[in-house]
């Protein structure tokens, strides 16, 4: 039986003996296309409402680390954090508003 697992930057690696296999080899043309796809972009959010990482990890009321595994393409924010990453996208003063009242 195959041992399958996605990876956060869209790899799929095959588990061998404990050890991670890429599946497909890496295709240098699919970079591009992975970074163009994964909206919303953390870093240029955080840029845009002139925050520093820590600043920007506390008002979305998640650890630094997350914002900075999101920045680095290490990890994907997803579900909630994706949607609410969407909405800062559109309306940013708005969504900071809303969360500073929960404080």
């Amino acid at each position: 039986m195959q041992r399958l697992r996605l990876k956060a930057d869209g790899r799929i690696v095959e588990l061998l003996d404990g050890r991670e296999t890429p599946l497909v080899p890496d295709m240098p043309d699919s970079a591009p296309l992975l970074k163009a796809t994964a909206v919303p972009a953390v870093r240029d959010l955080r840029l845009r409402a002139k925050l520093t990482q820590a600043e920007f990890a506390t008002r979305l009321g998640v650890p630094l680390e997350t914002i900075r595994n999101w920045e680095q393409g290490k990890r994907s924010p997803r579900g909630p954090a994706r949607a609410l990453l969407t909405v800062i996208a559109h309306e940013p003063d708005m969504v900071f508003a809303a969360l500073a009242r929960r404080e």
